[in-house]
């Protein structure tokens, strides 16, 4: 009896170490999985921001590309300045504004618009001024502002009406 008594603990007891064994791979295989997924995630992390810079980079070059024609007239345009040809300077340089607010235009760049009343979104008062006109309205542009899209590039610079100075009756 005491064979058999020793034999089933020793079944026990190696049924025991083969459950330990069992737990040790399942936990190696777990950790191993572990360490995969936060390297894949990692090298998922790596890729993604080198592609963001490379899209930067292919956005910055496709938008220098479209302004070189513009330096292009710039530099012709001071070249007459140069010789002193005043009309085609100023020919020039209206050339050059129109080419360049068309390019922007044509990447989604807006003007902000400042003939309604004042927008704290997208104008910045610079100052009030008394005046006839309804009070809040924008009645100067310091700045013109634009925006990119939904997205305020520059604030447009403004000066709001007040109310008009009460007069003395």
């Amino acid at each position: 009896m005491e064979d058999q008594q020793a034999r089933e603990e020793q079944q026990v007891e190696e049924s025991g170490e083969d459950r330990l064994a069992a737990l040790a791979a399942e936990r190696d295989e777990a950790v191993d999985r572990w360490k995969r997924t936060a390297a894949d995630f990692d090298n998922f992390r790596k890729r993604a921001l080198r592609e963001r810079q490379e899209l930067i980079t292919l956005a910055n070059e496709r938008l220098v590309q479209d302004l070189l024609p513009i330096l292009d007239d710039l530099e012709r345009a001071l070249e007459a300045a140069v010789q002193h040809q005043e009309a085609q300077l100023e020919e020039g340089v209206r050339l050059t504004h129109r080419a360049l607010a068309a390019l922007l235009e044509q990447n989604g760049v807006k003007e902000i618009d400042t003939s309604a009343r004042f927008d704290p979104h997208v104008h910045e008062a610079l100052l009030t001024q008394p005046s006839e006109a309804e009070e809040g309205s924008v009645i100067d542009v310091v700045q013109k502002g634009y925006t990119l899209g939904d997205r305020v590039v520059r604030p447009a610079r403004v000066v709001v009406a007040a109310a008009p100075p009460e007069s003395d009756g």
